[in-house]
């Protein structure tokens, strides 16, 4: 793996003395902590040296009522120190509204530490990020597939649909020194022009997984993505199919934009439960069947199965469509899901 010592900031400080460094140190120590590190320890050292906010020059923090902007140039020193401790508290922060929308952000850094060392990248191989954002994300990759070398930069491949977001990203990546490939495009699509890859991760959730993807990925490959408030991990056999289970955890993200971006609506829930409805390991089942399976039915397998929890759903993606299943691909209980 390639590094980065990063030992002095802009302002010529020893790492002892920065309180970004500081700060980074106590994330980390936090993030360790949560076991998020625990699959692949080296990404304990890739969060240590990437400097998260230098990605983040100004985000928002959700009030009563709207959002509060805080901003690293700020004139108040106190506000700048708001900012700095706020970019490096374990929680997603807002980076870009549009009429109250929230269109990016970046993710909470457990998170990004789980899905990382679940994604399993090796040295060597090549990855395409869907969703991204404020480049910290791509910036870790980066680190973890070559540093600042600027030999091996090629491996890592971020694409989103809004300029403004990857022009946003290339002037973070270029301060903090790293230099992934940074596209402008429908995620939805991939980016077949710089492929194959061996492992395809999204940022935003997914209403269905796009079949180019599958055709831009090495055979084995691993794609790791947000769907229906969970994490699918797929391994990749060919072309036309893929197929893997949830993560335990729950995960919510900003939906995917451009093609094939339409979102199931929940089904009625009306006569069921409360306690039912209200539980969020069965509203994940909702979601992730919604429009193939009837609520009630839904609820009888709930109950039978004694709540299962997300890891023990998967999908299985092909040319002739997506299908959810709980225990087994080829068991009693698997639903065709709608195309997207």
């Amino acid at each position: 793996m390639g590094g980065h010592a990063g030992r002095q900031d802009a302002g010529g400080r020893a790492d002892g003395d920065d309180p970004a460094a500081t700060a980074r140190a106590a994330l980390v120590r936090e993030i360790d902590a949560s076991g998020a590190f625990a699959a692949d320890p080296v990404w304990r050292e890739v969060f240590s040296a990437v400097p998260r906010h230098l990605f983040l020059p100004y985000y928002y923090v959700g009030l009563v009522g709207g959002h509060e902007r805080r901003w690293g140039e700020s004139p108040d020193p106190r506000e700048r120190e708001r900012w700095l401790r706020g970019a490096y508290e374990d929680m997603p922060l807002a980076i870009r509204l549009r009429d109250g929308e929230l269109l990016s952000s970046s993710s909470q850094p457990s998170l990004m530490a789980l899905m990382l060392t679940a994604l399993a990248v090796r040295d060597g191989q090549r990855v395409l990020e869907i969703g991204t954002g404020s480049g910290y994300n791509a910036a870790l990759l980066a680190h973890r597939l070559g540093g600042h070398d600027l030999r091996t930069h090629d491996l890592v491949t971020t694409v989103d649909l809004d300029p403004e977001i990857t022009e946003s990203a290339r002037r973070h990546l270029d301060a903090a020194g790293y230099r992934p490939a940074v596209v402008t495009g429908d995620g939805a699509r991939g980016v077949p022009a710089r492929a194959p890859y061996d492992r395809i991760i999204a940022t935003c959730a997914l209403p269905g997984v796009p079949l180019p993807w599958l055709g831009q990925c090495r055979p084995g490959a691993r794609i790791l993505a947000p769907y229906a408030t969970g994490l699918i991990r797929l391994t990749v056999r060919d072309a036309g199919h893929a197929e893997g289970r949830f993560l335990p955890t729950p995960a919510y993200f900003v939906p995917l934009r451009g093609a094939g971006s339409a979102r199931p609506v929940l089904p009625d829930t009306s006569g069921l439960p409360r306690r039912a409805t209200r539980h969020e390991l069965f509203r994940f089942l909702l979601t992730l069947t919604a429009g193939a399976v009837d609520p009630r039915e839904a609820y009888a397998l709930w109950e039978r199965e004694g709540g299962p929890g997300r890891e023990r759903y998967g999908l299985t993606v092909g040319e002739d469509g997506t299908r959810a299943w709980l225990d087994d691909p080829a068991g009693p209980h698997v639903w065709p899901l709608p195309a997207c």
